[in-house]
């Protein structure tokens, strides 16, 4: 199988990257060590009024947590991403990245604290988007727990080293890929996450 790439590329723990998807490319990614957790978010391509969205491809998929053949929608209801193959089935669709005023707030953190939402808008600025155009981010690998009442609960990902997952491009689009800054989302231990953009015969 033929791939744009000549292997999968290394985001470092707490950090992020950017880069362009073309429509029916495969976006594969891979936790290497397990147990840690990866933000994505993305716009359609030369046009950021048209980005992910978690309301849209929860209220079409009629469920929360999304996994082999379920569709990510944008904002404007066109269909973004197509979930291929997943080895590990457990995502989230629901919680922001973690941002320097989350760990203010929920966990009393003083000073600066590496979040994906800063790592996000530092890797979307070389494509001029700005940081009010992102939202929710598809939180890859992580395990979100919705009690009966409707209380929210941040498990430990369910992914094991070499675990992945492919989204098959449905639009040209400006992504963005982080390898979580929160604690508690990895178990308390920070990883790195690959990523790799695959070609398939049509």
């Amino acid at each position: 199988m033929p791939s744009r790439h000549a292997g999968p590329t290394r985001i470092a723990p707490q950090s992020g990257a950017a880069f362009r998807l073309r429509r029916s490319e495969v976006l594969r990614i891979t936790d290497p060590f397990g147990e840690q957790v990866a933000d994505l978010f993305a716009f359609k391509d030369g046009d950021a009024a048209c980005s992910l969205s978690s309301g849209r491809s929860i209220d079409y998929a009629s469920k929360i947590f999304l996994s082999t053949g379920d569709v990510l929608y944008s904002n404007d209801s066109r269909r973004m991403f197509t979930i291929l193959e997943d080895r590990v089935g457990r995502h989230d669709f629901l919680l922001t990245p973690c941002s320097q005023e989350m760990f203010e707030i929920l966990y009393h953190h003083r000073g600066h604290h590496p979040s994906c939402f800063e790592n996000l808008h530092r890797s979307f600025a070389e494509f001029g988007i700005t940081p009010d155009r992102i939202g929710t981010t598809f939180n890859v690998f992580m395990n979100v727990g919705v009690d009966v009442d409707g209380a929210v609960s941040v498990n430990p990902p369910k992914s094991r080293p070499g675990d992945y997952v492919e989204l098959r491009a449905d639009m040209d689009m400006v992504c963005a890929l982080t390898s979580c800054s929160a604690e508690k989302s990895n178990n308390g231990s920070f990883k790195p996450i690959d990523y790799e953009i695959l070609t398939r015969p049509c």
